[in-house]
This record gives C-alpha cells, sequence and structure tokens, in this order.
C-alpha cells in the first residue's frame, strides 16, 4: 500500500494511494494509517490534491557515515556501530516545498536517503523482528549546512534548521528495502547514485541499535544514511531524490529572506 497525507478542498487527511500516472486517486482513511486502515468511502484524483510530507514524526533519528565511500569523501573511517543523531520534527517538509537556505550559510548540501517509518510502539526490538515494527519506507533529504558542522563540532544546527528535513513522496508499506537503487539529481543531473545494500549497518542492525536507546513510537522516522557524492545546493536549483519501488521526492530550493 501507499500510504501518503493530502491537503485537500476538505482539509488534511492521510490516504492510500491508488492506481498510476495520470490515474493515480487518492482515498481517505479514517483517522490514523496504522495498523489495518479503514476508509472514509471519499476520495480524490491525486491530480486535484496536494501532497503533504506523508509523516509527521514525534521524533527524525539520523544514521551518520552508514555508506562506506561517504564516510571516505567526508575524510572518517568507517564507523564499528551505528552512529545516530536527531533531527528537528520542525525540519520536517513534504514534496515541493521549498528548502530554504539560512542566511548564516554559504555551504549547504543535498544528501540523498531512504527513510524508514515505524508503525508501532517499540524499544528494545532485536535486529530478527525489526521488520515487524516497520510500517514502510519513504524517501528523504537530510539537508545539511557543512559550515555550521565545521563551526559547533557537532551537528544539531548543521542539520536541524527548518526544512531541512524533506519526505515524500509517500510511504510504501509493502516493499523489501535491503538492496533499492537510490538516485540523487540536482536540476536533472545525477549526483548520488547507489544501493541500499551497500549500507554499512542495515536496517533491522539499525532498529536494533536505535531502539536500545530510545523508544519509537508510530510515525517516528529513521533516516538509514547517505551514499557518496554530496554537494552543495543554491537558490534556484532542484533537488530530486529517487529510490527504487517508492518514487521521486523533488524540493526546490530557496534563500530565506
Amino acid at each position: 500500500m501507499r500510504l501518503g497525507r493530502i491537503a485537500s478542498p476538505d482539509g488534511v487527511a492521510f490516504v492510500s494511494i491508488e492506481g498510476e500516472g495520470d490515474a493515480q486517486t487518492a482515498k481517505e482513511i479514517a483517522e490514523h494509517p496504522f495498523g489495518t486502515p479503514t476508509f472514509t468511502g471519499r476520495s480524490w484524483p491525486l491530480a486535484d490534491v496536494r501532497l503533504l510530507a506523508p509523516i509527521l514524526a514525534s521524533k527524525v533519528i539520523c544514521i551518520g557515515k552508514n555508506y562506506a565511500a561517504h564516510a571516505a569523501e567526508m575524510g572518517s573511517e568507517a564507523p564499528e556501530d551505528p552512529v545516530i543523531f536527531l533531527k528537528p520534527n520542525t525540519s520536517i517538509i513534504g514534496p515541493g516545498v521549498p528548502i530554504m537556505l539560512p542566511p548564516s550559510s554559504n555551504e549547504v548540501h543535498y544528501e540523498g536517503e531512504l527513510a524508514i517509518v515505524i508503525g508501532r510502539p517499540c524499544k528494545d526490538v532485536p535486529a530478527s523482528k525489526a521488520l515487524d515494527v516497520v510500517l514502510g519506507y519513504t524517501a528523504a533529504n537530510d539537508v545539511s549546512a557543512r559550515d555550521h558542522q565545521r563551526q559547533d563540532g557537532q551537528w544539531t544546527r548543521a542539520k536541524g534548521h527548518d526544512t531541512f528535513c524533506p519526505l515524500g513522496p509517500w510511504i510504501e508499506t509493502t516493499l523489501d528495502a535491503s538492496d533499492l537503487e537510490i538516485t540523487t539529481d540536482v536540476d536533472g543531473a545525477v549526483k548520488q547514485r547507489s544501493r541500499t545494500s551497500l549500507l554499512l549497518h542495515d536496517i533491522p542492525k539499525i532498529i536494533e541499535w536505535v531502539s536500545a536507546v530510545m523508544t519509537l513510537l508510530p510515525g517516528d522516522v529513521i533516516l538509514t544514511g547517505t551514499p557518496e557524492g554530496v554537494g552543495p545546493i543554491v537558490a534556484g536549483d532542484t533537488v530530486s531524490v529517487t529510490i527504487e519501488g517508492i518514487g521521486t521526492l523533488t524540493n526546490p530550493v530557496a534563500a530565506k529572506g
């Protein structure tokens, strides 16, 4: 199932997105998408509504340096254990919403990533049962101000600005995410191309590691790390993250006034 969140003339709702191409339809889900969704009976052509971020998480947990080639391009060794950090949920935006460049940074980078969406409350999940707590997967862009990273010696400000966590276009719930192609392009030029099979720490290990630290709640998002090829974005650019089996998340880039 493709789970999305839309703004329609009737308000904001979770939906199941059915069909392909111009024939896609958004079927309204009653209340929330967790468990077995029930439907209200209302639906809209997808072209007549606006896709929002597919989930509003209580927290966004990120895995740093989770592709060996990216760790190398950042001048680091591949970590033996997952490196985790947080982005605030206020950084989340949906498809088509501009990434706003803060005036305090002159070096903002894209980072295309696969995102895990958690489906139920959980703690201390063993890797062998990790996929049982997954609602599905979506595309993400872990936008990062590199100069802030260097200045601060840690990552909170660099990765926490409003609009620095695009998510979308929807959540795929029936997907084997262990070996998917992931690409990022800027204005149509491919900048990143890799596969999730190259993750240093795979999805079950990530969930086990993170849930040993903190309770995960329905809708929480885990960004699994970015491949090599990160680079700058400037006002006027358009960034797209495409993940095989999910779709494409596209956001323009604008300067914050």
